[in-house]
């Protein structure tokens, strides 16, 4: 779970986020909406370190078993991300697919992944074969370059690169970006088959809303840097004003 209060990111003299608040539960998928400049990227960013936070904070909990006295019990621990660096986020379990895919066009698929696995533990040719099961496509064309593959391709070698590191949350920034209606079915098809199997917290950021509001189960609309509703997918998906701010309508 990643609990965010209250943050605030500014680029200069721009406020990019505003006192944002809302809590992504374990196992669920939490659809990020907002017409362009609404600060998802920077919300996204700012969980992976990528950018200065100038106020509030981001929480990580993690639920685990523990013995005491030869007998399990419940408990969660709690990392502060705020003011930690990338790779350290990245190891306590946050998998970012950042906007445009960023896969090395001039390396093979393979050698993207393995890039993937360095900040883990994960055991590299188990780590392989998973993503290679996940997705089959990707162990067909695990000797090609990146720079040969589709859009789709990509897409998914990036979640893969992600996922081989076996995180607890992934924040997946506009995946259906430049693909195609059926791939981008598809794609939002496997973001809800990889929350149930694996249990993730999914943070996705998504332009088009329709897709994301059909696979999440919860959902918060940002409008120019600030919380306008944070509710479950249905309720946003059903209410007239708010899709006025996600789809841009919204007059100053």
């Amino acid at each position: 779970m990643i609990k965010v209060e209250n943050l605030s990111v500014n680029y200069g003299a721009v406020q990019a986020l505003r006192d944002v608040s809302f809590t992504a539960k374990t196992g669920v998928i939490t659809a990020v909406l907002g017409a362009n400049g609404a600060g998802k990227t920077s919300l996204l960013r700012s969980m992976s370190g990528l950018v200065k936070i100038a106020n509030g904070s981001i929480t990580i909990e993690d639920a685990h078993t523990v013995m005491v006295d030869g007998h399990p019990q419940s408990a969660v621990e709690s990392h502060e991300l705020r003011g930690m660096k990338t790779e350290d986020i990245a190891r306590l379990g946050v998998g970012h697919v950042p906007e445009g895919r960023g896969v090395i066009a001039e390396f093979t698929v393979e050698e993207n992944l393995r890039l993937g696995a360095l900040s883990s533990k994960v055991n590299l040719a188990e780590g392989l074969a998973r993503q290679f099961e996940q997705f089959p496509v990707l162990g067909e064309r695990r000797k090609q370059y990146a720079s040969t593959l589709s859009g789709g391709e990509r897409q998914m070698l990036a979640m893969a690169r992600a996922l081989i590191a076996e995180p607890k949350v992934l924040l997946l920034d506009e995946p259906s970006l430049g693909l195609a209606p059926l791939v981008t079915a598809d794609m939002m098809a496997t973001i809800r088959q990889l929350c149930e199997s694996q249990g993730l917290t999914v943070i996705l950021v998504e332009q088009n809303a329709k897709s994301a509001l059909r696979i999440a189960h919860d959902a918060v609309v940002l409008h120019i840097g600030s919380v306008v509703a944070a509710a479950d997918a249905a309720t946003v998906a059903a209410d007239d004003q708010l899709r006025h701010y996600y789809l841009g309508l919204v007059q100053e």
